[in-house]
């Protein structure tokens, strides 16, 4: 581990950078006059466009208790987790240093979501008849849904460490998973699984799940809804999940059930999180050694590969051989959801930085585009695997997080599959317009989305929780692009892996103060480049900078002006004088700490 506030404590170096002490931390003060970049300008500017379309959109969809103004129905095509989804990337917008009624509108949505989904209640769907949640969680569904519903409670310690209720309640979350509670016991600490596809706080479900169980109550359709998937009638809507049956035994989809250990680890400091983070994710791990170096989609409840799907490796609801028809269409669809596990793979490697994580994704990678064919002077490659062998042959390879394995490993042959990407080339020095062409992709999203909020005819009785959701109009991938030099995390219930955050010490609080721009152009294993900008002509301004998201790594060196000085610290603290700026060069050992959702002041 690396020491602590130790950063530049002797008298600094070059021009325009000098080393004073502030509240007992070393200071960084940048006064070398720097007039706004095009990319600072704009980079301010979205964060404001940000905000003023999320002020917008709530008030427009949520009430003054923070309810969703919807029809609530529980359900696959449209249920609890779609509600809160509408606030979808929120704490990540506030994080980056948006307005604090960012903070306060998402958190007022999640409160009120908890009770609105508390409220409503099924009348034929068995197990949400007392309730669609239970103890603040959903009562029991897979986590391709419940993972959706906990995206924005999954980022608000970003934010939030200090409140009571996020306190408990990411303590009561993970213990869901780890028997803590004798309600949920979704864990079966022998055979190391998670005993079925549904779990939640009320426990697994071991019995094969129905249509009925997916779709939810009859509901009317024709002429007052418009369906995600399409359906035309309820019938339709049970028909689209009348194979969804096989559910019994562990998936890879239920790794996502991790990051809420992770969240209590980073939280609380208390190694119980971490041991059966660590734990669970090794099972797996090792499934994929046994599975001939492919993860399988279904575990027995006596711990065997394909245990409940007649020994099918590859069986099971959202399994590698899923595929289902589209009762509308007849179309064949093809469904899987096992890559989302990879995300308990990405907390494993966070707390370790063992590349034993990322080894079975990357060998898999190549195992499955191995199986390529050439079919007219074209090559293809499998997604999918049945009774059959390899099916559902594309263009595209097998690829499923390859660029998200590559963000943590940083070694240039897992660049192998990953598909091409404009920040990549921009960070190599081969797309240099790529900042501002990627902030206006992002300003007009944003100015899409409004203008379809504002075109939106639909009224809270001809309203599902998904509708809104779709006119979200938090646009931020670029600024976690540009200002943390990492990637979207995607609504996969994932924290954020990033080589910085940002913390303003005067207010107290995440993200960068007004008025300062950051820019990420270089990132290698060991080093981070990033130009700071004071906007404002008149006014000085002071920030943090915390090395990962959440203090992973370590600042081993600090570079400007071509000097160096050597640093061990998970933060440097700098001072920016109004219309000044510079960039600066962070060596950097990468997953060098235990990460802690502590704010900078609180360690």
């Amino acid at each position: 581990m690396s020491g602590t506030r130790n950063l530049l404590l002797a008298a600094f170096f070059c021009v325009g950078l000098h080393a004073t002490r502030l509240d007992a931390q070393p200071v960084v003060r940048i006064d070398s006059p720097m007039s706004p970049p095009p990319w600072a300008v704009m980079q301010r500017a979205l964060l404001k466009a940000n905000t003023a379309a999320c002020q917008a959109f709530f008030n427009r969809y949520f009430d003054e208790r923070g309810f969703l103004l919807c029809v609530e129905r529980w359900g696959g095509d449209d249920g609890p987790d779609d509600a809160i989804e509408c606030c979808n990337d929120w704490p990540l917008l506030h994080a980056l240093g948006a307005d604090d009624d960012v903070f306060r509108m998402y958190s007022k949505a999640w409160e009120g979501h908890l009770r609105q989904f508390t409220l409503a209640k099924t009348v034929k769907v068995p197990f949400a008849r007392d309730g669609m949640y239970y103890k603040e969680f959903p009562v029991m569904f897979d986590w391709l849904h419940n993972g959706e519903g906990l995206t924005v409670f999954n980022l608000k310690g970003l934010s939030d460490t200090g409140s009571v209720k996020f306190r408990n309640r990411v303590r009561r979350f993970a213990g869901f998973y780890m028997n803590e509670d004798p309600q949920a016991p979704n864990y079966d600490p022998k055979h190391k699984i998670i005993r079925s596809l549904f779990n939640g706080s009320r426990g697994p479900l071991l019995r094969k799940a129905t249509g009925l169980d997916w779709a939810g109550d009859p509901i009317e359709v024709e002429h007052r809804f418009r369906l995600g998937h399409g359906e035309r009638s309820y019938q339709e809507m049970l028909d689209h999940f009348k194979d969804y049956n096989d559910i019994v035994g562990d998936h890879p989809s239920n790794l996502l059930a991790t990051t809420l250990a992770l969240n209590a680890y980073m939280l609380s400091g208390e190694a119980k999180y971490r041991k059966w983070l660590l734990e669970y994710v090794d099972a797996w791990k090792q499934r994929i050694l046994d599975n001939k170096g492919i993860i399988p989609t279904n575990i027995g409840l006596d711990g065997t590969i394909g245990g409940e799907t007649n020994g099918k490796w590859y069986g099971g609801v959202y399994g590698w051989g899923f595929s289902v028809v589209v009762p509308q269409t007849g179309a064949l669809a093809h469904r899987s959801t096992f890559q989302h596990g990879f995300v308990g793979f990405m907390n494993a490697y966070m707390l370790t930085g063992n590349d034993e994580y990322l080894e079975g994704w990357r060998k898999q990678f190549d195992l499955v585009n191995a199986n390529k064919k050439v079919v007219d002077g074209k090559t293809l490659y499998p997604s999918k695997f049945g009774d059959d062998g390899w099916y559902n042959y594309t263009s595209t390879p097998f690829n499923a997080n390859a660029l998200d394995l590559y963000n943590l490993s940083m070694q240039p042959a897992d660049l192998k599959w990953v598909p091409k990407n404009g920040w990549l080339d921009y960070l190599a020095g081969k797309n240099p317009t790529y900042p501002v062409s990627a902030m206006q992709a992002d300003f007009a999203r944003v100015r899409t989305q409004a203008e379809r909020q504002r075109n939106d005819e639909t009224t809270p009785d001809t309203r599902l929780a998904d509708d809104p959701m779709l006119l979200n109009p938090c646009s931020v991938k670029s600024l976690i692009e540009l200002m943390l030099g990492g990637i979207h995390p995607g609504k996969r219930s994932a924290v954020i892996n990033c080589r910085l955050r940002y913390f303003d010490p005067v207010r107290r609080r995440a993200g960068v103060p007004e008025d300062v721009a950051a820019l990420v152009d270089r990132l290698t294993a060991d080093t981070v480049a990033l130009t700071l900008v004071n906007t404002s002509q008149t006014q000085s301004r002071e920030l943090i900078i915390q090395a990962g998201g959440y203090g992973e790594h370590t600042f081993k060196r600090l570079s400007l002006g071509g000097k160096s000085r050597t640093a061990d610290d998970r933060h440097v603290r700098v001072q920016l004088a109004p219309g000044c700026g510079a960039r600066l060069e962070l060596g950097t050992k990468r997953f060098s700490n235990q990460p802690t959702l502590a704010f900078p002041w609180q360690n």
